[in-house]
């Protein structure tokens, strides 16, 4: 009876060893390291080795014309142009031209080739080489030479039963789109594009966008689901990154449910539009102010200008594109510092028909409070205190001071004057009943945000942080809920008394 169980116990294990063998033949390929110049492309092998990437010494010596020699004491020279890299199996360190650099982990020999990191050719070879040499480590790509390969990041955000393809390219590169059957084509102006994998997240079935590929060297597509009616794309230079934002809208008899809204988007509790038609104002341009590591004023619970004003751009951004159908675009959408002429800059250049800069004040006087709406003053005086460096902190009406700098006299903005005046009263007067003011609510100041908006513009102090009271206030959904439902109101009023031909 027991004479059997035995072998086949064996025979089991053996099975199950086997199979074991098979799958793991069957594991993802061994990562490689693709290099991009001029002359096309290649790929190098790379080993695994304690978890980190290495590639072969001798790989790179026929790749880049080096000269690799063992020295009798066991240090490994690399040579190139009279310049060389000195290697010690045991370090995790290189000596380049005499200068010591750190490495992830030391020269491994595997058989007889000699393994290094990958971070070897940014971190050593780089310094002696007489070409660029850019390791993208994370995309697993070597960029030699002066060629335009940006950086590509996608996001996709379902906004109800629309939806919103963002794409980053870092540096800027402008993309085309088209659309073919079923799927989108962006390609860049660059030599090549280096994509994320996946490019995208897996999305949903129900989803506007199914998928995000790469189609050839500079070109994306953008497969799309059954619900796709049409999309309107737009560019928006941010710093160093174009970005391009594709609005794609469902068609009207989907009877899908529609999807989760992602923050942050406009609470319900605010009322519905006058559903009026958008004549005279067709792109609204917000720009919430600071960003990055200009944090702007800090309230003593630790609250930002830079995220606040960040939140309530966001809840206007789509409450405004959603009610009135125009086209609304942020300065910055995420928590980056954007030079002050840039942000004029991209309402310039995108054609906007009205300007709004957010800001969160401050005072030393911890009971000063209430918002502001200012327009553009080009005072000959200031500007010429501004030249000379006299003045340069504009005193809050409830106290204390603001660094502000002070603008030229002849600018874009002197020829919408009247027509900033008329829309920051009418803000005033959506404000009043909302939110609390400051005295006075109006004013005119020296602001270098608006200098060269070449359409009318305002600048808006939504409240103070440096008061205990209205920093709890300012973050809360019931305020920015009552400051977006003024902007909306004072966008509407002043779109009608534009088309009626009024402040002109």
């Amino acid at each position: 009876m027991n004479s059997r169980p035995i072998p086949f116990f064996i025979a089991a294990v053996a099975s199950v060893l086997a199979l074991a063998t098979a799958l793991s033949s069957q594991t993802a390929p061994a990562p490689t390291l693709t290099l991009l110049a001029r002359e096309g492309r290649r790929v190098l092998p790379l080993t695994i080795v304690a978890d980190q990437e290495m590639v072969g010494l001798d790989d790179l010596a026929a790749t880049f014309q080096l000269t690799v020699r063992e020295e009798s004491l066991g240090a490994i020279t690399v040579t190139y142009k009279g310049k060389t890299i000195v290697l010690t199996p045991d370090q995790a360190l290189a000596s380049v031209s005499g200068r010591l650099v750190s490495l992830p982990a030391p020269p491994a020999r595997n058989g007889r080739r000699w393994l290094v990191p990958v971070e070897l050719i940014s971190r050593a070879l780089a310094l002696i080489y007489d070409t660029r040499l850019d390791l993208r480590k994370p995309s697993r790509l070597l960029v030699i030479g002066d060629l335009r390969v940006p950086r590509i990041a996608i996001r996709y955000d379902p906004l109800g039963a629309s939806g919103r393809l963002t794409i980053d390219a870092t540096p800027r590169a402008l993309a085309n789109v088209a659309q073919e059957t079923d799927h989108l084509t962006i390609k860049f102006d660059a030599d090549a594009i280096d994509v994320p994998s996946p490019p995208l997240p897996e999305q949903a079935p129900q989803s506007l966008v199914l998928a995000v590929r790469v189609l050839d060297a500079t070109t994306l597509a953008v497969d799309l689901g059954p619900r796709f009616a049409g999309f309107k794309a737009m560019s928006q230079p941010l710093d160093t990154t174009a970005r391009l934002v594709i609005d794609l809208l469902a068609a009207q008899t989907d009877t899908t449910p529609p999807l989760a809204t992602p923050a942050p988007q406009p609470p319900p509790e605010l009322p519905p539009s006058f559903g009026q038609s958008m004549s005279a104002i067709h792109t609204l341009t917000i720009d919430p102010g600071h960003g990055g590591e200009d944090a702007g004023v800090k309230s003593a619970q630790g609250a930002n200008e830079k995220d606040v004003t960040l939140a309530i751009a966001r809840r206007a951004k789509g409450v405004i594109e959603a009610r009135l159908g125009l086209r609304v675009l942020l300065t910055r959408d995420d928590d980056r510092n954007v030079p002050i002429d840039e942000r004029t800059a991209i309402a310039n250049n995108n054609k906007a028909d009205l300007f709004i800069s957010l800001h969160v004040n401050g005072s030393v006087r911890k009971a000063a409070s209430g918002a502001s709406i200012f327009y553009a003053a080009f005072d000959k005086d200031a500007a010429h205190n501004a030249t000379t460096g006299g003045a340069d902190r504009l005193l809050t009406f409830g106290g204390g001071a603001r660094d502000i700098e002070l603008v030229l006299w002849d600018l874009a903005q002197t020829r919408h004057l009247d027509q900033s005046a008329a829309f920051a009263g009418v803000l005033e007067q959506q404000l009043r009943e909302r939110v609390p003011l400051a005295a006075p609510a109006v004013d005119r100041a020296a602001l270098r945000v608006l200098e060269s908006a070449n359409m009318p513009a305002v600048l808006i102090e939504v409240g103070y942080l440096t008061n205990p009271d209205q920093a709890t206030l300012l973050t809360t959904d019931a305020f920015q809920n009552a400051l977006v439902q003024s902007l909306y109101d004072a966008v509407v009023r002043f779109r009608d008394t534009l088309a009626a031909g009024g402040t002109r």
